[in-house]
């Protein structure tokens, strides 16, 4: 015979002290595993949407990214008018475009971090989905102006329109703001390529990007490219070379988040298995009576089980309502692929906040454990003379 549900939400109320005590432990917890797994996941979300299913990277054979990338001139003039490179008119829709880095200070600090200065052609604005201008204008081809993502001229010194900012020894001129609907882009400032070739004194690109007429001709031209010994480059789907650059950020927090949560959630299982405890020593009278009426051991066990893991999940829910303020708030961090800041959301999205119900309702169970086993094999006679 089991235990009505009634007779544990009675024992809850009657101990709201010491319930939501233990619950706020469990909440701090999971919210702040929430957080950190909401930074990891903005950042997933922020590479996974930047690339286009038919557009398609050249990089020099080896790189891990465009900053240690090198492709020619003549690599590009070959590369634009193979078969299988999308046209409009009589133009191949495809761009070739230089990376560097330069060092700014964030707003309110003095120290800093690399931002990403990409070098692009007119091309360039059809091929990346999603940009807008949102106050200012473009860049005139062949001067030294800039267009900034919005996110980056928020987030560091300098880089509002009209503001100046140096690459070397030449002085470049903001001159708008641009967003790119959360893509990776808005971790970028925009410069012509021929212009920031003459500043950064390179005569060829980091990289080339083209559009495709479609997955069969990716495919066919990546393995051409790939494979032709005398090229020395390599050619991948945008979608996939952003994607592989979510693991190094992305894992590095993640990990974090479980090594950071599991220290927290050691001290919030021993304060629910000490709430338990102290229930189980309150209640040994209690335990003797329903054994006399007829509820089993097993009865009495699943009832503190029940009533622990429901702390718990009040617990999880405060982790969880303490966590949403941040959703879709702005942040940014390292990329350590690229060696330079990647801007993007926090992301508390309805998997993560599923998983924090599971865990939160895991410390539960795992610290009422050893209480309801002890509540359980109480003798009657003993539970009733305490």
């Amino acid at each position: 015979m089991a235990l009505p549900l009634k007779y544990n939400i009675r024992n809850i109320v009657v101990r709201k002290g010491s319930t939501l005590a233990t619950a706020f432990t469990i909440g701090l917890t999971v919210a702040v595993y929430l957080m950190v797994m909401a930074l990891a996941r903005g950042i997933d979300l922020t590479l996974s949407s930047s690339g286009d299913p038919l557009n398609m990277i050249v990089l020099r054979e080896g790189s891990t990214a465009e900053l240690n990338s090198s492709v020619t001139r003549e690599n590009f003039n070959d590369l634009m008018y193979l078969d299988g490179v999308e046209r409009e008119g009589d133009k191949p829709l495809a761009t070739a475009e230089l990376i560097t880095l330069i060092y700014k200070p964030r707003k309110g600090m003095s120290q800093g971090s690399n931002v990403t200065v990409r070098g692009v052609g007119s091309m360039s604005f059809k091929l990346r989905s999603g940009f807008q201008t949102v106050a200012g204008r473009l860049f005139q081809p062949g001067m030294t102006e800039a267009v900034v993502s919005k996110r980056i001229a928020e987030r560091f010194q300098g880089l509002d329109i009209g503001d100046r900012f140096r690459i070397q020894t030449t002085d470049y001129t903001v001159v708008g703001l641009f967003d790119s609907a959360g893509k990776a882009f808005e971790s970028e400032i925009w410069v012509d390529s021929n212009s920031l070739q003459s500043t950064t004194k390179r005569d060829g690109y980091s990289s080339v990007l083209m559009r495709v007429k479609d997955q069969n001709a990716l495919t066919a031209l990546s393995k051409r490219i790939t494979d032709d010994p005398k090229l020395h480059l390599k050619a991948v789907s945008e979608r996939v070379f952003y994607e592989d650059q979510q693991g190094t950020a992305s894992g590095a927090l993640k990990a974090l988040a479980v090594f950071i949560s599991f220290i927290m959630a050691v001290g919030a299982g021993f304060a629910g298995m000490n709430t338990m405890y102290a229930a189980v020593a309150r209640r040994t009278k209690e335990i003797g009576t329903l054994r006399v009426l007829g509820f089993s051991r097993f009865s009495i066990l699943a009832s503190f089980l029940l009533e622990s893991v429901a702390i718990a999940l009040i617990g999880a829910v405060i982790g969880i309502l303490l966590a949403l303020p941040l959703n879709f708030i702005s942040t940014g961090t390292s990329n350590w692929v690229t060696f330079s800041e990647i801007a993007f959301n926090f992301r508390v999205t309805a998997d993560l906040m599923l998983f924090a119900l599971l865990f939160g309702g895991i410390i539960g169970l795992v610290g009422s454990l050893l209480p309801s086993i002890r509540a359980s094999r109480f003798k009657i006679v003993d539970a009733l003379r305490a």
